[in-house]
């Protein structure tokens, strides 16, 4: 059953500048990993991964790449395709839990390489896979603001630096990718329409060591404690409640019902989670986008590089109503309900 229950403080679209999303950007690693890479040293199989999450490869970074290498080639990707220069960015959004390093910033790495001069820079780093929606929601505020005309937003993950190579569990689902879009204060563009953002604690998904409550030392690393833990059983029961009352949420708010909503951009946690969202929501599966059995889950890439697929082949037309729902570890979870003006 799904609640639809909306609270106060999240209405029906208050802000007083209408946003578009100028253009948008992707980029993956060149090193394809397939299942039948994994499965000759874990104790999987192609058809059990498949069945289970439908995945069939997924983008591995290379020994010397980092989070950053991958924003920087999907935000080159984004700034061309909007026709801008680099310095008409005035913020630089980025939402990664696998950032090059605690510090320096990697939005100011990216800022660097870009050659902007006077960008904001904000990095969004604990809002784990549903980091997209955090991003989209962050950026559409900040432009509110007649200062500020562009903002990059960019979701991105090196993953397969974060799972225990030895560990089936995570390692078969994760995968490495950034996504990037520019948002502009755009009459006839899309536009924020509505919105549902919310959290509950959980430790089910989440990295132990590294941070201020147990740091990095000799035992947490023989533990393996740097490395992503994940109760998947917590992870569907939590995508399965969430996701689809997020999102029923969002159309409530808009005065829709989901056979209104021509397009659904759904976090690539799993491609039976998606499938279950939209019987949940009654939706045919032709209304989304999936990219997770090429690319696995990316963590705060997977919207925005759908958005960007979905755009790119047309899935998503002008006159189109969407719905963009994420969820992440946390947990974190969120949908956005955008409109495009014909």
């Amino acid at each position: 059953m799904i609640e639809t229950t909306v609270k106060e403080k999240q209405n029906v679209m208050t802000l007083s500048r209408p946003i578009g999303i100028l253009s948008s950007g992707m980029f993956v690693p060149e090193n394809e990993v397939s299942n039948e890479d994994l499965s000759s040293h874990l104790d999987t199989s192609d058809e059990w991964i498949v069945d289970k999450t439908g995945i069939k490869t997924r983008r591995f970074v290379s020994e010397d790449q980092a989070t950053s290498d991958l924003c920087i080639e999907a935000a080159k990707q984004a700034i061309e395709n909007a026709g801008l220069d680099a310095q008409e960015i005035d913020a630089i959004i980025i939402a990664s839990f696998t950032p090059d390093q605690i510090l320096p910033s990697t939005s100011v790495i990216v800022k660097d390489a870009l050659g902007i001069n006077n960008a904001i820079t904000i990095d969004m780093n604990q809002a784990a896979c549903a980091g997209g929606i955090y991003g989209l929601f962050l950026g559409t505020h900040l432009l509110q603001n007649p200062s500020i005309q562009h903002v990059l937003v960019i979701g991105a993950e090196s993953l397969s630096k974060y799972t225990n190579p030895q560990d089936r569990t995570t390692r078969v689902f994760f995968g490495d990718a950034a996504g990037a879009v520019i948002l502009h204060h755009e009459a006839d563009g899309y536009n924020l329409l509505s919105w549902e953002l919310d959290s509950e604690l959980s430790y089910k998904v989440e990295i132990p060591a590294g941070g201020s409550r147990k740091p990095t030392n000799e035992w947490t690393v023989k533990q393996d404690e740097h490395y992503i833990k994940m109760d998947g059983r917590t992870v569907w029961n939590m995508a399965t409640k969430h996701l689809p009352n997020s999102i029923q949420a969002v159309i409530d708010q808009m005065e829709l019902t989901p056979d209104d909503i021509d397009h659904y951009i759904v976090h690539q946690a799993n491609l039976n989670i998606i499938q279950e969202v939209l019987k949940k929501l009654g939706q045919p599966d032709h209304k989304t986008t999936i990219n997770i059995d090429k690319f696995g889950n990316t963590g705060a890439a997977t919207v925005l590089t759908v958005l960007h697929q979905a755009m790119n082949t047309k899935a998503v037309a002008s006159g189109d109503t969407l719905v963009i729902g994420g969820i992440g570890a946390g947990f974190i979870w969120g949908a956005l309900g955008l409109s495009r003006a014909t």
